[in-house]
């Protein structure tokens, strides 16, 4: 087997701008993984238990405060000390920013890559500087990207595009997808909104964005890449929009196939 994945549940959705939610949903992106109504295969050819292993470290015992930061950094720095990778089960997206504080005081400045609607780059949102709309601004801020790609964004504001400009982020709208082929070197962290799939795929998020991802595409990126993954997240499911668990297996999905990548 290659390197251990953590998984690292991360209830909480203070941060939220819109609906509350994703706070519900480690426990279901959980279950999902290990339900017996699919399998422990990869599209990788990997398996859970079998060329991937996974430790499941439960959910953080967060309690919406300023303290909560320090505990993401800490979980996510002890799994990395451990010389694994850690993959955090959101929440909602305000989690990415220490997560990455963590990640960038073990490697350096590191390449994202992040799946979204929304580029996420206000400098604040309703007055909250650490909302889920602002964390690549806090990201980026602080020098823990050494570049930001973001993919399936199909809702820019004007402020959000000088944010993107002043920060130097590579921004693959939607209309320009087709054009774009993924090239990373460096080590790499992804962070999976799920409302970056269309609703179709993904109706449990809190904001439904027409013309997006389709579950395929984003499969088939992740089986495209061969940089060292060093940590990922799948953020912002909320459980109390969706239907028939289905976007709780998609989420599972992506955290497989993150699995698969940071084994090979």
């Amino acid at each position: 087997m290659g390197r251990r994945v953590d998984l690292i549940g991360l209830p909480t959705d203070v941060h939220s701008s819109y609906l509350r939610g994703p706070a519900k949903a480690p426990s279901l992106i959980r279950a999902a993984l290990f339900s017996p109504h699919g399998n422990a295969a990869s599209e990788r050819g990997l398996e859970i238990g079998a060329g991937i292993e996974i430790a499941d470290l439960g959910d953080l015992p967060l309690r919406e405060a300023a303290e909560d930061d320090a505990m993401i950094r800490e979980a996510i720095a002890s799994s990395l000390r451990a010389g694994a990778v850690p993959i955090a089960l959101g929440g909602d997206h305000a989690v990415t920013f220490p997560i990455l504080q963590a990640i960038e005081a073990r490697h350096g400045p590191v390449d994202i890559l992040h799946f979204d609607a929304h580029p996420d780059l206000y400098d604040e949102l309703d007055g909250d500087r650490r909302s889920h709309a602002s964390p690549f601004a806090r990201i980026m801020e602080a020098g823990l990207a050494s570049s930001l790609t973001q993919v399936g964004i199909r809702t820019l504001n004007a402020h959000q595009r000088e944010q993107a400009k002043r920060f130097g982020v590579t921004q693959i709208q939607m209309r320009d997808l087709a054009a774009w082929r993924p090239r990373f070197e460096n080590g790499l962290y992804i962070s999976v909104d799920m409302d970056g799939f269309d609703p179709a795929y993904a109706p449990g998020v809190s904001h439904h964005e027409p013309g997006g991802l389709t579950a395929r595409y984003v499969i088939d990126l992740l089986l495209s890449l061969d940089a060292p993954l060093l940590g990922g997240d799948v953020v912002e499911y909320n459980p109390d929009r969706d239907i028939n668990g289905v976007t709780a297996v998609l989420a599972a999905k992506v955290v497989k196939e993150l699995a698969a990548l940071a084994s090979v």
